[in-house]
């Protein structure tokens, strides 16, 4: 990137849209390192955004780290399966709860803005994944292009503003980026003498 480039991003939830939640009670949950499961459409969506030329990131927020029922060694575990099976550029972990308020967990923006920081990426230009309202508010927060909303149907509230687009699928999310993507490109494309 000697060039000055900025490098375009997709940024990913984790649980429910990488890999499959435990869903308990109708709300997504963690998987534990022995549970872990990618989504079945994973592999094929993923690569179809990095042959595009979007970086891959995962930001996701885990709680259990701060409430003293999952460590950090086993979130790194499961992290180190996923980059072994998907194409991703790396991870971005809020391991603290709602009262530490902190700037890094979602629905603030400080895991995207910290990516895009260390990977000089033009959030303007990048979208996030994501299947609860806090990815959304995060997104949005962070300035990004647009934001795809994976709908589970999880038995809590629905993104506020609402996401930019609303799919049941990580492959229905990476078809919806890669059309945008082409039809922005197309219009610059026409823009030009």
């Amino acid at each position: 990137m000697g060039n000055g480039a900025l490098t375009r991003a997709v940024f990913l939830d984790r649980d429910g849209v990488v890999n499959e939640a435990v869903v308990r009670e109708g709300k997504p949950y963690p998987p534990s390192p022995e549970e872990l499961r990618t989504m079945p459409d994973a592999s094929e969506a993923l690569q179809a955004l990095r042959d595009a030329g979007f970086s891959l990131y995962v930001v996701t927020n885990q709680p259990d780290v701060a409430r003293g029922t999952r460590s950090l060694a086993e979130i790194d575990v499961i992290h180190a399966r996923l980059a072994g099976e998907l194409p991703l550029d790396g991870f971005y972990v809020c391991p603290h709860d709602d009262a530490d308020r902190c700037e890094c967990r979602k629905p603030s923006p400080g895991l995207l803005l910290r990516a895009a920081r260390e990977h000089a990426i033009a959030l303007t230009s990048s979208y996030l994944v994501g299947d609860r309202w806090k990815d959304i508010a995060a997104g949005k927060a962070a300035g990004v292009a647009a934001t795809v909303f994976i709908d589970h149907g999880y038995a809590e509230h629905r993104p506020q503003p609402p996401a930019d687009a609303t799919v049941s699928t990580l492959q229905g999310a990476a078809q919806w980026i890669l059309n945008r993507d082409e039809h922005e490109r197309r219009g610059e494309d026409d823009a030009r003498p």
